[in-house]
């Protein structure tokens, strides 16, 4: 997969030594501003997601699919990038991501209709698939072991614990001062730069045989697509009838019950193809360790509660109490600190107390921290009632994630590394994105069946104020109580990820691996 052996990294590692620090510190510049890309644009359309909804027409369950188009396709193809660049080489398939991320940016930042952005969103999905499973590789085939490559993985682990908190910035400053497009534009200059240089700094890593599991990868990325769609679908619609709101359910509608069959069908097709395959893209055998299967399962949940926790409160704090997009941008930033300190902490621990002991409590605080989120309301403030929550919902999240990453990879043979290291990530993209289906359709569907209470509380607090103010009001009040339900079915799948640590994770001290810099911003 991703993770080369020894003996094959070692010609290119001794060849790069040779050219100079200079040509090393430009490979670290190019491989550093790649990751920083990826990493940033999972939070960097977040914080425009609002304008982008304004601009474009899109529903409220359809604005997810802004989020959920780019995620499926990364997750969905992260393990095939990986293998492409172990057979093609990683150098060109790097470049080839690159470039392709950088032209679907551009034609995202230009479009004119809903299906022009998801597709864009999609194309940008493809293009870090390809591209993130041989940054991190590209150091070990670039750099030579002991301080070089050490320093290598400590700016590559800084830019990646960075890039959440740079993107909310970002993303504030350029949707209020430019537009939403520019959250999208400005990775083509960025692009232009990396691609330009890649050819000059870094070397090219020696192919290895083997064949592309392609239909594995298209039926996985097909069966989750039509899953996530199906869960979308099925969220009911409200219309408004002679001054009231009349909401119409979709579960019984033929297209969600065919893409869900469908999804099932595609899935099932998945598992027997890997199964069978001779160069299956997962072998099922990575999955015979208790604790590994485990971890993957927790890695899931706790895509669920970050995607879920950034798609919805955003739109909370910018629809509900109004917020412009640089406010929010700084008002989720001490979550990114946060949770860069925690994981800090956690990788200086996990070596003293063990994997049980930091996942436990994190998972515990992750629960606590997502069920005081629920409590949020039209009449909060930001100090008392979002910002306590935020923060330990971000430090439990901080604990989980250095011993998680151990754990997926303890007791794994070095030629399936890479596959159980990828598998997490992909885990969590694919768990983002169904979970964000998931929650969306229970906030949706709560909003729907709470829209005649809430008409009725709106009517009462407006007196004698205008069909409009009431119907405004109302709107905000059913949001609201479905922001708040989800948050509740959030912490749920939370309280779910503590069982499955409780159930499943036993790793002794000794079988963990060396933990690494890059380890704490996995």
């Amino acid at each position: 997969m991703t993770t080369s052996s020894a003996a094959t990294r070692a010609p290119a590692a001794a060849e790069t030594a040779e050219k100079g620090t200079s040509h090393l510190g430009l490979a670290l510049f190019v491989i550093s501003i790649a990751q920083l890309m990826v990493v940033l644009d999972a939070t960097i359309v977040n914080v425009a997601l609002p304008s982008m909804q304004n601009a474009l027409g899109f529903t409220n369950a359809n604005l997810e699919w802004v989020i959920t188009a780019y995620t499926l396709t990364f997750g969905g193809l992260m393990l095939l990038g990986g293998r492409m660049g172990d057979i093609l080489g990683r150098r060109r398939v790097f470049m080839g991501g690159i470039l392709l991320f950088t032209a679907a940016s551009l034609l995202g930042g230009f479009a004119t209709a809903q299906w022009w952005l998801l597709g864009a969103r999609g194309l940008q999905g493809i293009g870090a698939a390809i591209m993130a499973p041989t940054a991190l590789s590209l150091i070990t085939t670039n750099f030579p072991e002991g301080a070089p490559r050490n320093r290598a993985m400590g700016v590559y682990a800084a830019m990646s614990g960075a890039g959440a908190a740079i993107g909310l910035i970002a993303g504030g400053v350029l949707t209020d001062y430019a537009s939403w497009r520019w959250v999208l534009f400005v990775n083509v200059p960025i692009g232009l730069i990396c691609a330009f240089a890649a050819p000059r700094a870094l070397v090219e890593s020696d192919r290895q045989r083997g064949r592309f599991d392609l239909p594995g990868a298209l039926s996985a990325t097909g069966g989750f697509m039509l899953l996530v769609y199906g869960l979308t679908h099925a969220a009911p619609t409200t219309k408004t009838v002679n001054g009231r709101p009349v909401s119409t359910s979709h579960w019984a509608d033929p297209l969600t019950v065919v893409t869900l069959a469908l999804s099932v069908v595609l899935l099932v097709t998945f598992v027997l193809i890997e199964t069978r395959s001779r160069h299956a893209l997962m072998p099922l055998r990575i999955f015979r360790n208790l604790a590994r299967s485990g971890a993957y399962l927790v890695s899931l949940c706790l895509g669920t509660a970050m995607f879920g926790m950034f798609f919805f409160l955003t739109i909370f704090v910018q629809r509900i109490w109004l917020y412009s997009p640089i406010k929010t941008g700084i008002a989720f930033l001490p979550f990114s600190v946060v949770i860069v300190v925690a994981a800090g902490m956690a990788s200086q621990l996990v070596a003293k107390v063990g994997v049980r002991a930091l996942m436990v409590p994190g998972a515990i605080l992750n629960v606590i921290g997502m069920f005081w989120m629920a409590q949020l309301d039209t009449n909060g403030g930001y100090a008392a009632n979002l910002l306590p929550p935020m923060i330990v919902t971000a430090f439990g999240l901080g604990l989980v994630f250095v011993p998680l990453t151990l754990a997926s990879v303890a007791g794994v043979d070095d030629d399936e590394a890479g596959l159980a290291s990828g598998l997490l990530n992909t885990g969590q993209q694919i768990g983002g994105s169904i979970g964000l289906a998931v929650l969306g359709t229970v906030v949706f569907t709560s909003v729907a069946n709470y829209a005649g209470t809430a008409f009725t509380q709106a009517s009462l607090t407006v007196g004698g104020g205008s069909s409009a103010k009431v119907q405004q009001l109302a709107g905000t009040l059913s949001l609201s109580h479905g922001i708040s339900l989800g948050f509740e079915v959030a912490a749920g799948i939370g309280l779910l990820a503590l069982i499955v640590v409780l159930l499943t994770i036993r790793v002794r001290k000794d079988e963990l691996p060396e933990i690494s810099p890059a380890a704490a911003a996995a």
